[in-house]
């Protein structure tokens, strides 16, 4: 056997066989013509998935080289921001190291500052309570000081007050009129000291007893000088 043509498969070339014949070459789109192969049929099917599939993976690769590109672009802006957030009045870094050691060291000093204000709000609170109670003290003495005032006022009243029934000397009224020296019954010695002026009259008498008051021994128990 020399020929390995397709027509040698067939039992006749248009017998019974003619309408599957028919049927297999228009399925696999081929032209009706002796000696055309299956194999270039599928040859040319296959060679056409290849290259949508191909086409596929290219355009995959694109969009996600395109995403990549997008999600740099982004990281590069977020950089961008936080540079000149550090850095207000200058230009942006681009280098990525650098501007993460700057963040850092800005994260450390703001941490320290936090600190420090905590600490001073913790010393001002303490001395709001000191001041508070200091306050609290002053009032209270502030009170027992206007206590002791109203007490001593009325002291101060009702010993001016002139008892019911007395009626001051009246040289109360005029002191003027007083004498210069009080004349006692016994002339005092030259070399004591000169007597007080009559001193305004008080009525001390009422509370002497009556043995005091009697004079009439008085010539008995101090009699004139001669």
């Amino acid at each position: 056997m020399e020929s390995n043509s397709i027509d040698d498969y067939w039992v006749d070339g248009g017998g019974s066989d003619a309408e599957l014949r028919c049927a297999i070459e228009s399925f696999c789109d081929m032209v009706p013509t002796t000696g055309v192969g299956i194999e270039e049929a599928y040859g040319v099917e296959l060679t056409s998935l290849k290259k949508r599939a191909r086409d596929d993976s290219t355009t995959g690769l694109k969009s996600k080289a395109c995403r990549e590109k997008m999600r740099r672009d982004k990281l590069n802006d977020r950089f961008s921001e936080l540079s000149l957030i550090l850095d207000p009045g200058r230009t942006p870094k681009s280098d990525k190291a650098s501007i993460l050691s700057d963040a850092a060291r800005v994260l450390v000093q703001l941490k320290a500052d936090a600190q420090e204000l905590k600490e001073s709000n913790d010393k001002l609170q303490e001395t709001i309570k000191d001041l508070k109670v200091e306050k609290n003290e002053l009032r209270d003495e502030k009170m027992k000081l206007k206590a002791d005032k109203e007490t001593l006022e009325q002291q101060v009243k009702a010993i001016s007050m002139a008892p019911s029934g007395f009626m001051p000397h009246p040289l109360a009224y005029h002191p003027a009129a007083a004498p210069t020296t009080f004349s006692p019954h016994v002339q005092a010695p030259s070399n004591k000291a000169a007597h007080f002026p009559a001193y305004p009259g008080m009525a001390m008498w009422q509370w002497l007893p009556p043995a005091v008051m009697d004079t009439t021994q008085d010539s008995k128990l101090w009699p004139p000088n001669a």
